[in-house]
């Protein structure tokens, strides 16, 4: 048997895409809603007003405009994409089918595997591990990675602590294999701790709280949150897991290009950042116009700074995020896209 000259496979992120609905919701919107203020607002969350997609407007639809996107930047026909992977808590329909198989059908992407991912806020990041593996076994060559919310659909309005905080959109990147090891994602770290699981729930429908009238009269089927247990949580378990992989790979904190967290709340943002010492200029911040868009968040930043011509081909990237389950992860990586 004679040894193999294959230079071995990486997986690199070639492109990004983003969409939000054009309905826009504003803080001063809320005071005729619920008891509060744009200045409360602001000063415990930083957010200034978020998208809202029709009702008639389902995830997938905000996905499909995301990834279309995303497909075309990274130059490829649709037929290329071998693998849809879908992360997401507002599925089009909560048993099935999965909401990455209504958007490869709505894209035209027929016979390749797709499924959803189901990490709450850490979604898309948990997703790049599973699009890493994939590409470095040799099982795919392209992914159409996604987050989607339409997180509309599972708030409730009346409830002051959690309507203020979510907001709807879609953010898409194509994972694909490279034999350059200077463009792969150099390392994901993703965990849970299922202990913390009511921190953020939605209790209805699921085996549980199957759906019913009852279940609707409580209103078990919007989301459910420990504001204050998360938020002490969060700030903690995210700087100790940006610590972590930034002393794993030896990269020092100055050397990041965009530090890009889940725009969820800036009081947390900051926290992390200030406990990191990274500079004003290093940290991408969406969430004054977008909210909290959970499993979205993350690649629509990416995309915002994208557009802006901030973020260049070979930038250094480090991803870090939060969400129900307890679920958290963090990711260091170049872009290696095309300049816009």
């Amino acid at each position: 048997m004679t040894a193999s000259n294959t230079k071995p496979l990486y997986a690199s992120m070639r492109s990004i895409g983003a969409y939000v609905p054009p309905k826009v919701l504003r803080n001063e919107d809320f005071e005729k809603m619920v008891d509060t203020t744009d200045e409360w607002i602001v000063k415990r969350t930083g957010i200034k007003e978020r998208h809202i997609a029709d009702p008639d407007v389902a995830t997938s639809d905000l996905a499909v405009e995301a990834a279309r996107d995303a497909i075309a930047r990274a130059e490829l026909e649709h037929d290329e994409i071998d693998l849809v992977l879908c992360a997401t808590v507002t599925p089009d329909y909560f048993n099935m089918p999965s909401t990455a198989c209504i958007i490869s059908d709505k894209l035209g992407i027929h016979n390749v595997q797709a499924f959803d991912i189901s990490a709450a806020c850490s979604g898309f990041v948990y997703g790049l591990t599973l699009a890493k593996a994939f590409i470095e076994s040799g099982m795919k060559r392209n992914v159409l990675l996604i987050g989607a919310e339409k997180f509309s659909s599972i708030v409730d309005y009346t409830d002051r602590s959690t309507c203020i905080l979510f907001g709807d959109g879609a953010g898409a990147a194509v994972i694909s294999a490279t034999e350059d090891p200077e463009e792969r994602i150099i390392d994901i770290h993703a965990s849970a701790d299922g202990r913390y699981a009511d921190f953020l729930i939605t209790p209805s429908p699921g085996s549980v709280h199957p759906a019913s009238c009852e279940a609707i009269e409580q209103g078990l089927q919007y989301v459910k949150m420990k504001g204050n247990e998360t938020f002490k949580l969060a700030v903690k378990t995210l700087t100790k897991d940006v610590r972590e992989i930034l002393r794993r790979n030896e990269v020092p904190a100055e050397e990041i290009d965009h530090f890009i967290p889940h725009q969820a709340n800036y009081r947390i943002i900051k926290a992390v950042g200030d406990a990191l010492k990274l500079r004003e200029e290093q940290i991408v911040l969406t969430v004054h116009k977008y909210g909290n868009t959970s499993a979205a968040s993350i690649p629509m930043a990416i995309n915002d700074i994208y557009e802006e011509g901030r973020l260049r081909y070979g930038d250094l990237m480090l991803l870090d995020t939060f969400g129900g389950g307890l679920t958290w992860a963090s990711a260091l990586l170049p872009f290696a896209g095309k300049n816009l």
